[in-house]
Order: structure tokens, then C-alpha cells, then sequence
């Protein structure tokens, strides 16, 4: 809720924040540009999800070009929760992550096993999988891309 959402701006404003690292808040689209308006000029913000078109019929979905409009630069994409929840492959993942980069956002790109995957040996199999599908949507400009 709106409550948590200031505590956490509050502790980061309070700091202190290491100027050598880049720190970035996802917060639920509800909130982007409340915590836009409100965060401390040293704190990026991120949407936590966004879809892999500009427009079209896509109820409850985000955009990139509406997560840039409220002044947000970030998008995270690919995390655990989208993939075992929500059932995203790695294609519609790499999809997203190409729109948004085209579309001019940084990318946080997930990738990770599950617990069961960890169990049967599977980490670096999962790893290399879930990023090798990543690799077209990316091409050789890394620049604004983190993996998580």
C-alpha cells in the first residue's frame, strides 16, 4: 500500500546510498508515477512487468511507451513470479524484453531455476536456456540491460 511505499522512499532518501552503485525501486504500475514524483533524484524507478506491443486490446497490460510517459525508465521482465504464476516462456519474455528496449527503457532481465530445477541438477541447463533466449531481443548492446 501507498503507507509501505513511503516508508521504503523515506529509508532511501535517509541513505546513506553508495554514489558507485545504481540503485533502482520496482514498484506495482498503480504507483509508478507517485513514487516518480516523490524519489530522490539518485533512485531510478522501475515498472515491474510491461507488455511486448506499443497499442492494441491488451486489458490490465502496460506498455512501454506508457511506463516512459510517467517518467520511468526501468522495466523489469522475466522475473520468477511471471514465469511460474503467470506461465511466460522464454520467448514471450525475449519479446518483451526487445520491445522495451526498443522502445528506449533499461531492462532488468530475471533469470533463474525453481527450487525443484535447483533439486535435479538443472541450474545451469535453466541459466543458460532462459538466457541464450534473451540473446536475439538483446544483440551485441548490453548497454541497458542487467541481468538479475
Amino acid at each position: 500500500d501507498k503507507n509501505q511505499v513511503n516508508e521504503i522512499i523515506n529509508t532511501l532518501k535517509k541513505g546513506p546510498l553508495d554514489p558507485n552503485v545504481d540503485v533502482v525501486i520496482g514498484v506495482p504500475a498503480i504507483y509508478l508515477a507517485y513514487v516518480r514524483s516523490i524519489v530522490p533524484d539518485n533512485v531510478a524507478v522501475s515498472a515491474q512487468n510491461c507488455w511486448k506491443v506499443p497499442k492494441g486490446a491488451f486489458t490490465g497490460e502496460i506498455s512501454p511507451a506508457m511506463i516512459k510517459d510517467v517518467g520511468v525508465e526501468w522495466v523489469i521482465l522475466g522475473h520468477s513470479e511471471r514465469r511460474t504464476i503467470f506461465g511466460e516462456k522464454d520467448d514471450l519474455i525475449a519479446e518483451k524484453v526487445a520491445h522495451a528496449l526498443e522502445s528506449g527503457l533499461k531492462v532488468i532481465a530475471c533469470i533463474g531455476e525453481t527450487l525443484e530445477e535447483r533439486e535435479a541438477g538443472k541450474t545451469e541447463e535453466v541459466v543458460f536456456r532462459q538466457t541464450k533466449a534473451l540473446l536475439p531481443a538483446i544483440g551485441n548492446n548490453w548497454t541497458n540491460v542487467v541481468l538479475a
